[in-house]
C-alpha cells in the first residue's frame, strides 16, 4: 500500500508531469497552431469545462500572463446569462443534460472563427459531448483536454454514444489515471487527484506556443499583465476593447 502523504503525492505526481510534457508534445503544437490560427483571423478562444475541468478553463482565461482573447464558458451562465434557476445548478444533472449545450453556445454567441477548448475528465457526460458535437457542426475547430486513461474505461452518458475524445481536431491527454486520485487509500478508494495539476501545465504550454508564434510573426502577443502592478488595468483594458461584448469581461 503507498503511504499517503504530500511527499508520496509528489513522487507520483512527477512521472505524470514529465508524461505530458514529452508524450503531449506533439499535440500541444498542434492544439497551438488551431488557437493562433483564430487569434490571427480575429477570433476568440472559447473555454468550457464542467465540475472540476472548469479549473481548466479559469486557466485559460482571464488570468495574468494569460491571452486576451479568451471567453471561460461555465455551467452557471445558464443562470448568470440565461433563464435557468440557481437551484437547477445543484448536483450533476446539468452537466449530464445535452440540452444544456445548446444553452451555453447560444449564450456565448461566438462568431465563426473562434476557436473552442473543452475540458472534461472523463469525457463522458451529456454536456460536453453535445457542446463539442455542436461546435464541429458550426465549423469550429475544437481541442480537447480529457484523460484517455479514465474515458476508455468507461461508457459515455451521451445519447450517441461518443465522447469528447471523439470528436475534437486535438485531443490532448492530461495524463490523469482512472478516478484522477493517486494514491490509495488502506479503506479503500484513493486521495489526491491531478487532473487539475496536468491540466494547468497543458493550459499554460499551448499558452506559450500561441505566444511564441506571434513573437515568430513579428507580432506583440495579446497578453494579460496582472491587475495588481502599475499600469496593469490601462493595459489591460487596452486589449480588452479590441473584443468588446465578444468576451465576458467586456459585455
Amino acid at each position: 500500500m503507498t503511504t499517503v502523504s504530500a511527499t508520496a503525492f509528489v513522487a507520483a505526481l512527477r512521472p505524470l508531469l514529465d508524461q505530458v510534457v514529452t508524450g503531449q508534445a506533439a499535440a500541444v503544437q498542434q492544439a497551438a497552431d488551431l488557437l493562433f490560427g483564430a487569434l490571427r483571423r480575429g477570433g476568440v478562444v472559447q473555454a468550457f469545462g464542467c465540475g472540476h475541468s472548469e479549473a481548466l478553463a479559469m486557466e485559460l482565461s482571464g488570468r495574468a500572463g494569460g491571452l486576451v482573447p479568451t471567453n471561460r464558458l461555465a455551467l452557471r451562465d445558464v443562470v448568470l446569462f440565461g433563464e435557468a434557476t440557481r437551484g437547477e445548478l445543484a448536483g450533476v444533472g446539468l452537466e449530464r443534460d445535452p440540452a444544456v449545450a445548446h444553452q451555453i453556445y447560444e449564450l456565448a454567441r461566438p462568431e465563426p472563427v473562434d476557436v473552442f477548448v473543452l475540458a472534461s475528465h472523463s469525457g463522458i457526460n451529456g454536456a460536453v459531448v453535445e457542446l463539442a458535437t455542436l461546435v464541429k457542426e458550426r465549423g469550429h475547430d475544437l481541442v480537447a483536454v480529457t484523460s484517455l486513461a479514465h474515458t476508455a474505461r468507461v461508457a459515455s452518458r451521451h445519447p450517441s454514444g461518443r465522447r469528447l475524445a471523439d470528436i475534437a481536431d486535438v485531443v490532448l491527454d492530461n495524463g490523469a489515471p482512472y478516478g484522477d486520485a493517486v494514491l490509495p487509500l488502506e479503506s479503500g478508494g484513493a486521495v489526491c487527484a491531478v487532473s487539475s495539476v496536468t491540466g494547468a501545465l497543458l493550459a499554460q504550454m499551448v499558452t506559450a506556443e500561441v505566444a511564441r508564434r506571434f513573437q515568430d510573426a513579428g507580432e506583440v502577443p495579446p497578453i494579460y499583465l496582472s491587475a495588481n502592478v502599475p499600469g496593469g488595468d490601462e493595459h489591460n483594458h487596452t486589449l480588452e476593447s479590441r473584443y468588446a461584448g465578444r468576451i465576458r469581461r467586456t459585455a
